[in-house]
């Protein structure tokens, strides 16, 4: 298996036009902005895109992108599991951005407003541990094992890179591509 090779945002952009390029974040956060011709795949999909994917990459170059590195990671190494080279951009659509690059947006009228996940998960691990607390206050001491427990949680992401708070987040409605979206999607992928 070999390991996914990790792209500066300025080498991809000059490298750009080589690569199919798989946004692996969820349909709110590939509306927010994502590189140009940029396809979304989220990660939770990606499985059920491989064959797709495999066929790309007999094509060409894959270059997989999220937010910040971190799902990328993630799927690079799924699709190297399965014998699918592919390269990640470091930072992701974050750093891209920062370096001055441009990320398209679709029409407004396409547009489903959403926050980031790592915005989702701030928030909802926030809300929690403030529940736990206000609850431990206010109705037994009990409810801070909440507050204890999605600190763990936390220290244990931080420790895995991984997030289980991400992962069920996902599954959302509001996360999920709709069915239209993902085929229209993998056709594209096809077509390449």
């Amino acid at each position: 298996m070999t390991p996914p090779l990790t792209l500066g945002t300025d080498q991809a952009h000059t490298r750009l036009h080589e690569f199919t390029v798989i946004d692996v974040r969820t349909p709110g956060e590939f509306a927010s902005g994502h590189l140009p011709g940029a396809l979304n795949i989220p990660l939770d999909q990606v499985r059920r895109a491989l064959p797709d994917i495999r066929n790309a990459a007999e094509r060409g170059d894959i270059l997989v992108v999220c937010a910040s590195g971190a799902r990328s990671e993630n799927a690079c190494k799924l699709l190297a599991e399965q014998g699918i080279p592919t390269a990640t951009l470091a930072g992701g659509t974050g750093a891209w951005a920062a370096e001055g690059h441009d990320l398209h947006r679709p029409e407004a009228c396409e547009t489903r407003a959403a926050w980031s996940m790592e915005r989702q998960v701030r928030f909802t691990a926030g809300t929690l541990v403030l529940l736990g607390l206000v609850l431990g206050l206010l109705v037994s001491p009990a409810f801070q094992i909440l507050s204890a427990g999605i600190a763990g949680g936390l220290v244990f992401s931080a420790l895995t890179n991984t997030c289980g708070m991400a992962a069920m987040l996902g599954r959302l409605p509001h996360n999920r591509p709709r069915p239209a979206d993902l085929e229209a999607t993998l056709a594209s992928l096809r077509g390449r």
